[in-house]
């Protein structure tokens, strides 16, 4: 199989692969697909993909690789069995994992004669391709311009520099604020239905309240970035006995305290350490220095 200068071989075709192909698909690039699940690449080949036989085929076919797989542990298990046929090529590897291991997949592909390209897709599936989608990149500048056009199909590019673990660094301080952010909104409607409201009712005061902490987040950013952070709007102490009655509000009603037990728990090792007085910024020290 000879490899097009062009195209883009992507392996993984769970429903980001997926959404990364049509996308690719619409723009114009030759696109091969692979997949252990051989099945799931029908829908993509009748829609204009090459699907290819074996991974040695499908790494062959371009000289640029994208992986949408569950973790770097699938990328060992499916290029180590594409022998030589990685030499030449940039892999991109969208697969979430700690920065560490990014790092350490970076060496394992210099050694095979390849450049890694790791990134984070911060789009869900159906956005992949359209205006919303971001996705931060790092790794060598020279493989990540060599094909930044074509990635841009997938959503705007975000290169952070050289180092292979800044994108997963990003990508998982970014996931960390979606995951904890709606856990906190379901322990609110928990809260709330403990006496018998609906969540849609509660809902525009969660909406308003989600929108309302954007406007903090500047000031925030200034008082970590300085290292300043004056208490006299909003101290420590003040905010930890507040910490302290949503704990005793949740146990009332019986419902499940760990999240609102781990966020007193900041307030109470910050106010050990000194920073009763200091803004609630200050917690920022417990997480640097546990």
């Amino acid at each position: 199989m000879s490899t097009n200068p062009s195209g883009v071989t992507v392996i993984g075709l769970g429903p980001m692969g997926q959404a990364m192909v049509r996308s690719f698909l619409a723009a114009g690039h030759p696109v091969t697909v692979w997949n252990r699940t051989a099945s799931r690449a029908d829908d993509l080949v009748a829609a204009g993909a090459t699907r290819a036989a074996t991974v040695v085929d499908a790494v062959a076919a371009n000289r640029l690789v994208v992986l949408s797989l569950t973790d770097y542990r699938a990328m060992y298990d499916i290029l180590g069995d594409a022998g030589g046929a990685v030499a030449g090529r940039v892999v991109v590897n969208l697969s979430s994992d700690t920065p560490d291991v990014t790092r350490e997949a970076g060496r394992w592909l210099a050694e095979r004669g390849a450049q890694l390209v790791t990134g984070g897709v911060m789009a869900p599936a159906p956005l992949v391709g359209k205006d919303p989608a971001f996705v931060f990149y790092s790794g060598p500048r020279e493989a990540f311009d060599a094909h930044a056009d074509t990635l841009a199909v997938i959503g705007r590019t975000e290169y952070l520099g050289a180092d292979h673990g800044l994108a997963q660094l990003y990508y998982q301080a970014q996931l960390q604020v979606f995951l904890t952010s709606l856990a906190t909104h379901l322990q609110t409607f928990a809260m709330i239905g403990a006496a018998g409201v609906p969540a849609r009712e509660f809902l525009p005061y969660a909406v308003q309240n989600a929108n309302d902490i954007a406007m903090y987040l500047e000031e925030t950013a200034k008082a970590i970035d300085e290292d300043d952070h004056p208490g006299d709007l909003a101290n420590a102490t003040m905010m930890g006995a507040t910490a302290d009655h949503i704990v005793g509000t949740v146990r009332s009603i019986g419902i499940d305290s760990a999240l609102p037990d781990a966020v007193k728990s900041l307030y109470d090792r910050a106010i050990e350490r000194g920073h009763g007085r200091d803004s609630w910024t200050s917690l920022i020290e417990v997480m640097r220095k546990p």
